[in-house]
């Protein structure tokens, strides 16, 4: 008898073309990933048609490559998965619709997985018994967000950012700063020997009374500093430490005072910007200092990966979900209702 649920899953949210194949929560038999960053860094970020381009041309090689990898033959498997949203709609389009096809084509249950949902629950990977009850910061290139987790499914939004997130106004330093894309990891490696201090820069927000985030008033205040700037050597570590501080800043103490609200025990990190080696930091002190337990998502499952959709795709098959095979790819798909910001 099989020790698992074999699930092949498919991610083509934006411009990384990705395919994993898990066996239960736990052991990852592959992971593919096709990263277009070379093809979009001329443009200085993603462009729509380009992606999907490219994942029309990866996506076949990759299901064969994973399978491959993982010593599994496709009639094996127990239910094929695929990123339904949020994100670019042409891209987006081209995973689903393979994943549908195949699983029309091997007559297998099909599970449309919300992205959102997909880092929200990624640092659970592995946990013999699932996620459990926390206060959620994804906080990616295209997404800052609280999220208040129950249980597989029930989820609500606590608050969420009002204009950039927090990767994008990374991002948007990053170009203005003549950074190489994508602009994340660039200021965060430069902030490593740069003075945070040297820089007095906005914490949009950090005093308001809800859990909602502002992160384009802090990057119009980089705008405007950097004409009266040298950007020689010791400035720009300094700007891009003082830059990365407040987003910081904003970031822990909104995640606090949510878990506080919510009289929450765990605290759980995920999405791109949660691989920037300060924030780990940071959020690691706060939680230990105030007694909330912590789970960071492991660095390989921070960025758009496939593995965090199939360990989605497993939790929701342990509960007999399945997507209706007419259900479309939404751009727009929401995770949840909003709630107060007392957390009730």
């Amino acid at each position: 008898m099989r020790d698992g649920i074999l699930a092949l899953a498919v991610e083509t949210s934006c411009d990384e073309t990705a395919v994993a194949i898990l066996r239960g929560r736990d052991r990852l038999l592959a992971s593919e990933i096709a990263s277009q960053v070379a093809l979009h860094r001329e443009f200085g970020g993603v462009v729509p048609e380009v992606a999907s381009r490219n994942h029309l041309v990866k996506i076949k090689p990759l299901i064969g490559a994973a399978l491959k990898r993982a010593g599994e033959a496709i009639s094996d498997l127990d239910c094929i998965a695929a990123t339904r949203g949020p994100g670019l709609l042409t891209s987006l389009l081209v995973g689903y619709s393979v994943g549908k096809g195949l699983a029309i084509g091997l007559r297998k249950p099909f599970i449309g997985v919300n992205h959102l949902e997909g880092h929200l629950l990624s640092p659970f990977f592995g946990e013999p018994g699932g996620p459990t009850r926390s206060v959620g910061l994804v906080v990616s290139g295209g997404h800052t967000m609280l999220i208040r987790l129950e249980d597989v499914g029930v989820y609500g939004v606590l608050g969420q950012t009002l204009d950039d997130a927090a990767g994008e106004a990374f991002d948007k330093v990053a170009k203005l700063m003549r950074l190489p894309y994508p602009g994340g990891p660039a200021i965060d490696e430069l902030a490593r020997s740069g003075d945070p201090l040297r820089f007095d820069l906005p914490r949009s927000m950090l005093k308001s009374r809800d859990f909602n985030f502002s992160f384009s008033g802090l990057k119009t205040a980089v705008r405007y500093l950097l004409p009266k700037l040298e950007l020689e050597d010791g400035v720009r570590p300094d700007l891009c430490a003082s830059f990365q501080e407040a987003v910081i800043d904003v970031l822990v103490s909104k995640t606090i005072a949510a878990a506080k609200a919510t009289r929450s025990e765990l605290i759980t990190v995920s999405g791109g910007v949660s691989r920037n080696s300060r924030l780990r930091v940071r959020m690691s002190e706060a939680a230990a200092s105030e007694g909330f337990k912590l789970k960071l998502a492991a660095p390989p499952l921070t960025t758009d990966n496939a593995a965090m959709i199939a360990y989605v795709a497993v939790e929701q098959f342990l509960r007999g979900f399945k997507t209706d095979l007419s259900d479309d790819a939404d751009p727009n798909l929401g995770l949840g209702p909003p709630i107060n910001s007392a957390g009730r």
